[in-house]
Order: C-alpha cells, then sequence, then structure tokens
C-alpha cells in the first residue's frame, strides 16, 4: 500500500487529506486548504479575463484569506467561515507539487464569552472568489454557497483513515497547522483528534462541550472504524439525503432536486443501483489497468535481469578487453625480441669484421715495419758489391709493400653506425586508431510472414531485423531447397530485405531461410519456412522470347503471325518436375499451315517449324481443323509426352525418355490464329506415374 500513498496527499499541503472537496475537474483538495489558495478577482474581470488582458497581474494579487474558525457550526469543536481578511503581509511559500500558497494569517485569540458564535455573524466569501485547481490550473468562480457548494470526498477521507489506521504510526492532531503534534485525546461527537494545547483551546471542558465524551486515541480510531457510514447530504438543500443520481449530469442528486432544481428533466436512476454498476466498472477497468500493471513488473523483471547481465556482460568484456592487449604486448614484446636479435647479430658481424682487419692490418703493419727496418740496415752497409746484389729484390719487394697498401687496406670494411631504423609509425598510428568496432554478428533475422507468398511457380519472402538489434548488417542471404527435401541452396545475396525468386517447380514446397552478415561474419539462420506452389501451372504466351513476326492479343493468350513461313513462340513457364496438361485451341485455319504442337527447350529455334532441331518435339497437324482443340499432357515422372486431338489421345506415347527443363511451344504461319488455356486439371483418363511399357515413340 506503499504506493497509494502519494494518492491519499494534498497537492497543496503535501500532507494527507483532511476533509477533501472534489473540485469540478475531478481532483481533490483539502478544505482548509481550498480557503488558503482562494482567489478574489475585480468585479469587472473574471480570472479568464485578467490573464487574456495580458497585464501582467496574477490571480494571487487579488487575494483575500479567510480562516478556519476555532469552531464548527455543528459545534464540533472545530470549523471555518467565510469570512476575509486583508492581504497577507508575509512572503508567498510554495506546496511540495509547486503550487503557491500564501499562509494564512493567524488570528486573534476570540474572547472566551464568545465561544460558539452564531452562524448569522460568520463573514461570507465575497462576491467574484475564485478558487484555481492546483493539479489541472483549471479556474472557476464560486457562487453564493462559496466552498460549501463542492461536495465532500467521503470515500477519500475514509481511505485515508483506514490508510492511516493500517500503518499503527502515532495519531496526530488534526488542528495543528504547521506541525501537528501527537493526539492526546479524540471527541466521540466531534470526530476529531486534539492534543492538549488544542483541547485547552478548542474544546474546553465547560458550556456546550462539557457534554462531549473524550477518549484515548486508540480507543477513538477503534470506534471510527466500527462507526456506521455517514450518509451524504446534498449541497443545494443540506437537509436531504442523496438518493438518485442524475445520468446526464453525473452526480448524486436529492428527492427535492428532482423536484425543483435542474435535474427534473434528466435521466435518474437508483443511487444503489448506479453505486453497483459503476463499481463494476471500475472493476473492469482494472482488470485491464492491472494486466498492464503485471505486464510492467514481468518488464522491470526483464529490465533488472538486463541490468545483472549487463554487469555480468561488462565483466567479461572488460576481461576479454584486458586479455586481447595482454596479448598485442606479449607480440609487441616477441617481436622485440626478434629485433634486438637482429641488432646484436649485425653488432657482432661489425665486431668480426673490425676484429679481423684489425688483425690482418696488425700483421701487414709488421711486415712492413720489418721490412723497412731491414732496408735501412743493408743501406748502412759499405760493401757495393754486396749491395748491388740485392738491391733490385729489396726494391722489388717495396714496390710490392706499396702497392698492396694502395689497394683499399687502409679503408675501414664496417661503418660504426648501425644501418638500422626501427619504422614504428604505422603501428603507434594503429595503436592511436585502436578502437572498439562491431565484435558481433547479426542476429538471426526475422521473416515477415504477412509479407511472404508464392504466386504460380515464384515465391516473394520479406524479411527485416529482431527490433532491438542494434548491430549493423552489411548484406543478407537467403537460401531455398529444391522443392524435394534437397539441400539448400543460395538464391539471393544483397542489401535489399524483400526478394522474388521465379522459375520454381509447380505444386511443390519449398524451404525458405535466411541470414545476415557483415565484417564479422555470418550471423544465425532464420525460422525455416516453407512455401507451397501453386498445383496447377498458369501461364501465357512469351513475347520476350518469341519471333518477331508473331503477333500477340487477348493478354498474350491467343497468337497468330505475320509471315507465311512458320515462326516458333513458347509459353513464359517451363517445366522440369510434375505432371502438366494445357490445351491450344484453332481459332483461324486457312489452306492447310501445318502448325506444330508440342515443347522445346530454352534455345530452340524460332524461324523453323518446331520439332525440326533437336530441341524441341512437337506434333504436326495430326487431321485438325478450325475449332479443334489439342491437348498436350508433359508427365515427368514417367518422362513422356502424349497428345490429345478434341479429348481423345493420339497414340499411346508420343514422346519418351524426356529430361530437362521445357516450354510449352508452337509453330505457325499467317494462316493460323491459336488460343492458349492453362490451368486445367489432369484428363480423367490418365493416372500419373502408371506408364504404358509398351508405348512407341513418334
Amino acid at each position: 500500500m506503499d504506493e497509494m500513498e502519494e494518492e491519499l496527499k494534498c497537492p497543496v499541503c503535501g500532507s494527507f487529506f483532511r476533509e477533501p472537496i472534489i473540485l469540478p475537474c475531478s481532483h481533490n483538495i483539502c478544505q482548509a486548504c481550498a480557503r488558503n489558495i482562494l482567489v478574489q478577482t475585480p468585479d469587472a474581470e473574471s480570472p479568464q479575463s485578467s490573464r487574456a488582458s495580458g497585464s501582467g497581474v496574477s490571480d494571487y494579487d487579488y487575494l483575500d484569506l479567510d480562516k478556519m474558525s476555532l469552531y464548527s457550526e455543528a459545534d464540533s469543536g472545530y470549523g471555518s467561515y467565510g469570512g476575509f481578511v486583508s492581504a497577507p503581509t508575509t512572503p508567498c511559500q510554495k506546496s511540495p507539487n509547486g503550487v503557491r500558497v500564501f499562509p494564512p494569517t493567524v488570528p486573534q485569540p476570540p474572547p472566551q464569552h464568545h465561544l460558539l458564535p452564531q452562524p448569522s455573524s460568520l463573514p461570507q466569501i465575497p462576491r467574484n472568489s475564485c478558487i484555481t485547481c492546483p493539479q489541472c490550473h483549471r479556474s472557476l468562480i464560486l457562487d453564493e454557497r462559496g466552498l460549501r457548494g463542492f461536495p465532500k470526498n467521503r470515500v477519500l477521507e475514509g481511505v485515508v483513515d483506514r490508510y492511516q489506521q493500517s500503518k499503527a504510526a502515532a495519531l496526530k492532531c488534526q488542528l495543528c497547522e504547521k506541525s501537528p503534534k501527537e493526539a492526546s485525546v479524540m471527541c466521540e461527537q466531534c470526530d476529531v483528534f486534539y492534543c492538549d494545547p488544542c483541547r485547552l483551546r478548542c474544546h474546553p471542558p465547560r458550556g456546550p462541550l462539557a457534554k462531549h465524551r473524550l477518549v484515548p486515541p486508540a480507543q477513538g480510531r477503534i470506534s471510527r472504524r466500527t462507526s456506521p457510514r455517514k450518509i451524504s447530504t446534498c449541497t443545494e438543500h443540506e437537509l436531504e439525503n442523496l438518493s438518485m443520481y442524475c445520468v446526464q449530469c453525473k452526480t448524486p442528486v436529492c428527492y427535492q432536486c428532482l423536484e425543483e432544481g435542474k435535474h427534473g428533466t434528466h435521466e435518474v436512476k437508483a443511487l444503489g443501483a448506479m453505486w453497483k454498476l459503476h463499481k463494476g466498472q471500475l472493476s473492469q477497468a482494472l482488470t485491464g489497468l492491472s494486466d498492464r500493471a503485471s505486464e510492467a513488473k514481468e518488464f522491470l523483471v526483464q529490465l533488472r535481469n538486463m541490468v545483472q547481465h549487463i554487469q555480468e556482460n561488462g565483466v567479461e568484456f572488460e576481461a576479454c578487453l584486458v586479455a586481447q592487449c595482454d596479448a598485442l604486448i606479449d607480440a609487441l614484446n616477441r617481436r622485440k625480441a626478434q629485433l634486438l636479435s637482429r641488432v646484436n647479430k649485425e653488432h657482432e658481424h661489425k665486431l668480426k669484421v673490425v676484429r679481423d682487419q684489425i688483425s690482418h692490418c696488425t700483421v701487414k703493419l709488421r711486415q712492413t715495419t720489418g721490412l723497412m727496418e731491414y732496408c735501412l740496415e743493408v743501406i748502412k752497409e759499405n760493401d757495393p758489391s754486396g749491395f748491388l746484389q740485392i738491391s733490385d729484390a729489396l726494391i722489388r719487394r717495396v714496390h710490392m709493400t706499396e702497392s698492396q697498401w694502395g689497394k683499399g687496406t687502409l679503408t675501414p670494411r664496417m661503418n660504426s653506425d648501425f644501418d638500422l631504423t626501427l619504422d614504428s609509425g604505422p603501428l603507434l598510428q594503429t595503436i592511436h586508431q585502436l578502437d572498439f568496432v562491431q565484435l558481433k554478428v547479426p542476429a538471426a533475422p526475422m521473416l515477415q510472414l504477412e509479407e511472404c507468398c508464392t504466386q504460380n511457380n515464384s515465391a516473394t519472402l520479406s524479411w527485416k531485423q529482431p527490433p532491438l538489434s542494434t548491430i549493423t548488417v552489411e548484406g543478407y542471404i537467403l537460401e531455398l531447397d529444391d522443392g524435394n527435401g534437397g539441400p539448400f541452396r543460395e538464391v539471393y545475396v544483397g542489401t535489399e530485405t524483400i526478394c522474388t525468386v521465379d522459375g520454381l517447380h509447380f505444386n511443390s514446397k519449398y524451404k525458405a531461410r535466411v541470414k545476415a552478415f557483415n565484417a564479422s561474419g555470418v550471423g544465425q539462420y532464420s525460422k525455416t519456412l516453407i512455401m507451397q506452389t501453386s498445383e496447377i501451372a498458369w501461364f501465357t504466351f512469351d513475347p520476350a522470347s518469341a519471333h518477331p513476326d508473331i503477333i500477340f492479343s487477348n493478354d498474350n493468350l491467343t497468337v497468330s503471325c505475320n509471315s507465311y513461313d512458320d515462326r516458333v513462340v513458347m509459353g513464359n513457364s517451363a517445366f522440369s518436375r510434375g505432371v502438366h496438361y494445357w490445351e491450344m485451341t484453332i481459332d483461324r485455319y486457312d489452306n492447310h499451315p501445318d502448325p506444330a504442337f508440342g515443347i522445346a527447350r530454352g534455345d530452340v529455334l524460332k524461324d523453323v517449324m518446331l520439332g525440326k532441331d533437336d530441341k524441341a518435339w512437337a506434333m504436326t497437324d495430326g487431321g485438325i481443323s478450325k475449332g479443334a482443340t489439342i491437348g498436350m499432357l508433359l508427365d515427368f515422372s514417367r518422362r513422356i509426352l502424349i497428345f490429345l486431338i478434341n479429348d481423345e489421345q493420339q497414340g499411346p506415347v508420343a514422346f519418351e525418355g524426356l529430361e530437362g527443363v521445357y516450354y510449352p511451344a508452337i509453330s505457325l504461319n499467317r494462316n493460323v490464329q491459336v488460343t492458349l488455356h492453362t490451368g486445367l486439371p489432369i484428363p480423367d483418363f490418365y493416372t500419373p506415374g502408371e506408364a504404358d511399357p509398351n508405348g512407341s515413340v513418334c
């Protein structure tokens, strides 16, 4: 019941309703709060005209406040009167729902000898007093009855009372204005809970109030719960009880309202009957609302489960991301080790080359130095003949050694710099561009059954992505089986969500399914849809494949020719399975034109008689005349073709051993006109599947 608490609070004061009244807009408000938000408008203006004038003056600028009396007219010790006092000097406050409320000025306590003022002494509400609903902001001017003209919502008052009792909270004083104190007593006659200060001020133990019975609050709560239901009285006639219901005004009325008031000509019904009727209507309306509430609860459960799944998926996704980044770091470390290995190899190679060159140069320098020292010692000798004996050889050795030093020996064989530059730019750019892409394949598409259909030997399929799917789709793959329970094959790949497949077998059941794909891969298949093609073939002659000399009429069902030579025209449907029967009637037949009837492959010659090449099988003439009907029966289960003329079979079997795809065909010239008839049942004499073993081939 905690959810109901907001329904039981006044939109102005934010507390539980106390003496709620019903405004014409069906909203409720405390009677004391209604007095606090009353506005007095000038005599010449209504609230609507004041706002429409654009003067910028608020309704509350005309506010005159009345005060709640300390005593009620029923001698209950509390109540209200219609007097107004001057405009408040304190700033306005705001109620919990944002409605501006001007706090009433606390009146001076009346003299003790005026405890029960006479009704005639109570000031009346001034003319043109206006009240604005704090919820819908609808304004209306009060009549001479003031707030007494609004009915009291005793049902709401009872619900509030039961709710407060169910909460088992400490009972509060009903007369404290700001912070109600805990009630200490309850007056059974006044039906009011008082705290000690309010009891002493408003319910003194003398005068007429001395006879009232004061009980503890808990006992008073019990007495309230067991007290009989109060009988509502008419707002027009305060001494009359409400006993009827005006259907037109939708309000309870009394007997006197029907005799004297405006409801005399209206349709009225018994109050009890309408009470039961409206209770039933409310119960029925609550049933639908209860269903919506149940759906909302299930939806909330779904959302809470989604929260849990999101949390679980978030942890899983985070772990996956960390694992992927760690894998990248591991790959980078491995590559780092490989590159360091290459650097070390290059380092060792350079050192080896330089060290080898140092060793070679050291040996050669030692030899050169030795030769130089030897030559210097030879030069020191004073024996001319001995010197000349070896001088030529020494000179040659010196020149040879010098030439050896001049062949790049003194040039380093290796550069000390490393000619390796790490190309990290693309990798750094890739790291900076590292971001999330579509990590999932598309969800399974949904076939739209209301848009899927078959016509003749064509099938149209339509599909869409699931409503809540946000995964990018780049295209779709539509698959059909062979109509005989065979494997699926792709018939369409593209971005469209509707496709028509032509050229299917007649009288066959095809299974269809579709799947979506994107850069991440191919998603799951949709549910499989079974589609039945037409049992009987309906087709016409095909202008697209016919010879140009063929003339078409009658919606391509009648053909003739403007040439004396034979020209071929085929039907627009091909057959490769099942049993098919069609007829052609001869509308015109002049000078023995010799037409040919039969079947042909798609690449048959169009400018020769049908059957002259190996692409067609036909019957020529055969004693036909104007008005004759030629029937052709093609049975792929027995792979035969049978001809009929005027419902009589021409031979047992015309052709047998037929395999592949064939079109109905005819060749004719200008002396013949033929009309095609399709969608015909198999002749009664023929039973499919019972081939004649002795059938001959013409």
